[in-house]
């Protein structure tokens, strides 16, 4: 008898405080760990949120062994219909280029679209080529092999970072295209954003991209690059919101949009959203999107902290609709 009660109540217990597991991009990583953390310390209730990249995240919610999904490359309706997943964004963020150059401060540095693309071609292959100190006369640029850093796992900042080198760059485009996952055609490989930032800061004379948030909690230099008005421009909370403003966020695509390159003065170009996958009808889809109303009305500041935009309070609001309407019974 004693024993029915003990497993009566840690039934209860477990599910009062259910387990929520989700994985996947390491893009908006830093501010799920502390939304993570002060939902816990309110609710009680334990996620457990694995940085293992887009492709993982996407993979393993396919597969149903985890309870929610994180991807910086949206999916289409048809895919997400194919395997009875829901779709929203969270939050808006940039992709930075990071260099590690002895005496050339953050935001020195400017890369035009075409020296970008050369350099991650393989074309452009010392600091002090004329294509890029034409752009930097007053800096000191080193004689030095130019360390390209990628991406080595299957990677939605890398598909969103390859998708601006395609938009920008005709020959990118032809010869390389975009996508998660690519073969590169110089470079280094490192495992999510964080193995980049590491080999960034270990590797003299690197670049690399990283997701903003990266950069700055880890004390990174960045550079300023051209948005499609042609004017040099660096990610911050402004630049990057501008980019989504005028963003339709249909919610009869499930969400899904393109920010990359848009239009607009102060525009910052390398920006995209991230987006959570989850089922309509799973186990633990009402206690996900109970964490994530939560991050809604309290996580704003936390994020905005960590280097990443929070939405705009009217998509908020299409989002809990887009809610209710996709987890009816």
């Amino acid at each position: 008898m004693k024993i029915l009660s003990i497993l009566a109540l840690l039934f209860a217990f477990s599910h009062a405080n259910p387990i929520i597991n989700g994985a996947g991009a390491s893009f908006p990583a830093h501010a799920y760990m502390v939304w993570v953390k002060s939902y816990q310390k309110l609710t009680g209730n334990k996620i457990n949120y694995q940085s293992i990249g887009s492709g993982g995240g996407v993979k393993q919610i396919k597969a149903g062994t985890i309870d929610f999904g994180a991807t910086d490359e949206p999916l289409t309706s048809a895919d997400l219909a194919q395997h009875a997943l829901m779709q929203f964004p969270t939050l808006t963020g940039g992709i930075v280029l990071v260099y590690h150059i002895d005496g050339i401060p953050d935001g020195a540095l400017k890369l035009s679209n075409a020296v970008l693309a050369e350099i991650f071609l393989g074309h452009i292959k010392q600091w002090n080529d004329p294509k890029i100190i034409k752009d930097n006369p007053d800096l000191k640029l080193p004689q030095a092999p130019i360390e390209v850093v990628h991406r080595s796992d299957g990677s939605g900042t890398t598909y969103n970072f390859t998708l601006f080198l395609s938009k920008i760059s005709q020959k990118w485009k032809d010869t390389i295209g975009y996508g998660k996952a690519i073969s590169w055609p110089v470079g280094f490989g490192a495992k999510g954003n964080e193995g980049i930032t590491h080999l960034i800061k270990q590797t003299k004379n690197s670049i690399g991209y990283v997701e903003l948030s990266y950069k700055e909690q880890m004390g990174l230099t960045g550079a300023k690059i051209q948005n499609a008005q042609g004017e040099w421009v660096e990610a911050n909370a402004k630049s990057i919101a501008l980019a989504s403003a005028n963003a339709s966020w249909d919610t009869h695509k499930d969400f899904y949009t393109d920010l990359i390159d848009q239009k607009g003065k102060g525009v910052y170009p390398l920006t995209s959203a991230t987006f959570v996958l989850l089922p309509k009808k799973g186990k633990n889809t009402q206690n996900v999107l109970k964490f994530f109303d939560y991050a809604f009305k309290n996580g704003d500041q936390e994020a905005i902290q960590m280097g990443l935009v929070p939405l705009p309070s009217a998509l908020k609001d299409k989002i809990r609709a887009y809610w209710q309407a996709n987890t009816r019974p």
